[in-house]
């Protein structure tokens, strides 16, 4: 599930918490995280933080599909990789 997504949920942290729980600088930050301005992921740490924070629904499969079996090598890599 994307960032987007999961903020589309009835029940779902606000931009403000889950700034606040995974400690990020700005709710712009996760803003740019949400929409991909510019191609902005968040980072390993990050991601994470927000897996934790929303209690798996967003993981760091989804918010780095590209890489995140070279990050975290003890996930299953994706079948075309």
């Amino acid at each position: 599930m994307t960032l987007s997504e999961y903020f589309d949920l009835p029940n779902s942290l606000s931009v403000a918490q889950l700034r606040m729980q995974i400690g990020a600088k700005s709710d712009v930050q996760i803003r740019q995280w949400q929409h991909g301005y510019a191609g902005r992921k968040p980072g390993p740490g990050y991601c994470a933080a927000i897996e934790r924070a929303t209690g798996g629904q967003v993981t760091r499969q989804d918010l780095r599909p590209a890489d995140f079996w070279r990050i975290w090598p003890d996930l299953t890599e994706p079948a075309a990789a």
